[in-house]
């Protein structure tokens, strides 16, 4: 029986150990996602190179299997000031904390130690894969006339496929609908001090997540976080901004972006120290652009993007 690609339904949920499912439910922990591109098996091959008196592969042995999986989320707010968003938990799996101020927001910023984990749940038309011990990247794009989008890349652990209906009461009602990048719901871009016309804006926090497998050990780390960027914005008089020197000269300063007006549904993104890098001059509808690479760095630590939802 042909099976239907429509018929798909994601969970996701915190582990309380590292690599033990969490056994997530469609009716507390389903995501609402607009992409999700699953690797069930990806397993890295040992060539048998035995020799023999006439031509011929060996074959191979899979010496470790994992699991991959990407996924796009929409970038929308609870809806309530201090309540988290829906997608707070696949976030976290990305090395970021998860800070509550009741009724007022709530804080995500990156870590060094202990990033948590998520199982995830994949069932395709009858078909459940099941990743656990994820840990993973995030990509998070808004560019004008567009959905606000977070990209996901996740790495777990594998297991086997089982034939498992897909579970009825799946609840999306914490997936808000988005505001789309525009200039009535994107009100303010400062760079460097200089509120810019922005196009579009791409933030990469980098993360470098590695799968090990070890004889009495197989887990799924973060070793390290890289977080760049680029943006689009319309060119300004040198006298307002040199743009050029300041990438000369390896200027830091900060970044803000803020989506949303109205408490409930705004998003505020933060880079304390923002270096510039690699500008190229660009053509929008016959307006002179700029691109920039944006080099994210950490202050005091730990805080080189912080995105609060409010």
């Amino acid at each position: 029986m042909s099976k239907l690609m429509r018929n798909v339904l994601l969970l996701a949920k915190l582990e309380t150990t590292p690599g033990n499912d969490a056994v997530p439910t469609a009716p507390l922990n389903a995501m609402l996602a607009r992409a999700i591109t699953p690797q069930p098996v990806v397993a890295e091959f040992a060539e048998r190179t035995n020799i023999r008196p006439y031509f011929g592969t060996g074959g191979q042995v899979a010496v470790s299997q994992h699991s991959e999986c990407e996924l796009e989320i929409e970038l929308a707010s609870s809806g309530a000031a201090g309540t988290a968003p829906a997608w707070g938990p696949v976030l976290q799996a990305c090395s970021f904390s998860e800070t509550l101020t009741a009724s007022t927001d709530v804080k995500y910023a990156p870590i060094t130690n202990n990033p948590k984990t998520v199982t995830l749940y994949y069932y395709l038309d009858g078909v459940l894969h099941k990743m656990t011990g994820c840990r993973g990247n995030v990509t998070i794009e808004l560019n004008a006339r567009a959905i606000p989008v977070m990209k996901f890349k996740f790495t777990g652990l594998y297991t086997p496929a089982t034939d498992t209906p897909v579970p009825t009461g799946a609840v999306y009602s914490g997936f808000n609908a988005p505001l789309a990048v525009n200039k009535v719901n994107t009100p303010s871009m400062t760079l460097h001090g200089i509120s810019a016309a922005m196009q579009s804006l791409s933030i990469d926090m980098g993360n470098q997540i590695v799968y090990r497998n070890l004889i009495g050990s197989e887990s799924v780390i973060m070793t390290n976080r890289k977080p760049s960027g680029q943006t689009s914005i319309e060119m300004v008089p040198v006298a307002s901004y040199a743009w050029h020197e300041a990438v000369r000269l390896g200027t830091l300063n900060a970044f803000s972006v803020v989506h949303g007006s109205v408490a409930g549904a705004i998003i505020q993104i933060d880079a304390p120290k923002v270096q510039l890098i690699s500008p190229q001059y660009a053509d929008s509808d016959g307006v002179a652009m700029i691109n920039l690479g944006l080099d994210f760095q950490p202050n005091t630590g730990n805080d080189e993007i912080v995105i609060t939802v409010k």
